[in-house]
């Protein structure tokens, strides 16, 4: 009979830890972050401290009148969570299977993680984690988008959330608006109606080639957002100020040993604090109309 019971009670024991591998947001300690900041590789690259520092105290941060700060009391304590996955822009987020999903939930074949992650998501020294390992990170359940994982009950429930991508769908914006549109839309669709949303395109390149191309897309993702409703409050992260600054300051890029900018795509972290310094007003505007739950006028 006791031997029974030590059985019957490993195989409980068992069931339970399986049942917690394969759930662990659920099986185990989650908070989610107050405002939620997702993009690509420019988070890892340099702006995902800025975007922390910025949003940990809005209030200073946009020098908020006493209305504002009355705005912000729905963030409650405003812990910041900010994950950048490499080459993914909203198409990724909102796929169910294939390559666009495989962006965010493949393992990188060479350095095994594809993300850079800061805030409350990431307590540890390393800022680089791998989509779908990790309790912070289970975004990528079979036949769900890495939104409907992220959203799913009892999981991330963000007050705020703000979106920073561009250039990962420069090209397919660019070429064709009704992409946009669709993007859009599928986006509308997977994040719930109830979390404010901001959606800033992210900062120039240092080649105006590069800027002129994703400024074509740009227009057009601004325009999907107009065209079905507003989802979320629009900030052109690239403006004429914007390009023209970082095509001419080789600083807010990484360079070699010539001093010549080797990666002109992503600004380091100097860079993307002086590209928030010069768009945080407009940013700062975005956040209290998604906070009002108002439309911003098309």
């Amino acid at each position: 009979m006791f031997k029974t019971l030590q059985k019957a009670w490993a195989q409980t024991l068992m069931v339970l830890t399986l049942l917690a591998w394969a759930w662990p947001a659920a099986a185990q300690d989650f908070r989610s972050p107050d405002i939620l900041v997702l993009g690509d590789s420019q988070i890892s690259f340099g702006s995902g401290p800025v975007f922390v520092d910025f949003l940990s105290d809005i209030a200073t941060s946009c020098d908020a009148s006493m209305r504002e700060k009355r705005k912000l009391k729905k963030l409650g304590e405003m812990q910041v969570g900010v994950i950048g996955v490499r080459s993914t822009s909203v198409h990724s987020w909102v796929a169910r299977k294939g390559a666009a999903k495989g962006s965010i939930c493949d393992v990188d074949p060479k350095w095994k993680v594809n993300a850079g992650t800061y805030g409350i998501v990431n307590k540890t020294e390393n800022q680089f984690k791998q989509m779908g390992q990790g309790r912070n990170y289970q975004f990528c359940e079979a036949g769900m988008s890495p939104f409907e994982a992220m959203f799913r009950d009892g999981y991330y429930a963000p007050k705020l959330l703000v979106m920073s991508f561009l250039g990962n769908a420069a090209r397919r914006w660019a070429d064709d608006p009704s992409l946009a549109v669709a993007d859009v839309k599928r986006l509308a669709q997977h994040v719930p109606a109830d979390i404010p949303c901001v959606f800033m395109t992210t900062a120039p390149a240092h080649t105006m080639k590069v800027s002129k191309l994703r400024m074509k897309a740009q227009e057009n993702i601004k325009a999907a957002f107009a065209k079905t409703g507003n989802r979320c409050v629009f900030v052109e992260g690239i403006t004429a100020e914007t390009s023209e600054v970082f095509k001419s300051t080789p600083v807010y890029f990484r360079r070699n040993a010539a001093g010549r900018v080797k990666d002109p795509y992503h600004p380091n972290e100097r860079g993307a604090r002086q590209h928030l310094k010069m768009r945080g007003p407009a940013l700062c505007d975005a956040i209290f109309t998604a906070l009002d739950g108002k439309k911003p006028r098309s």
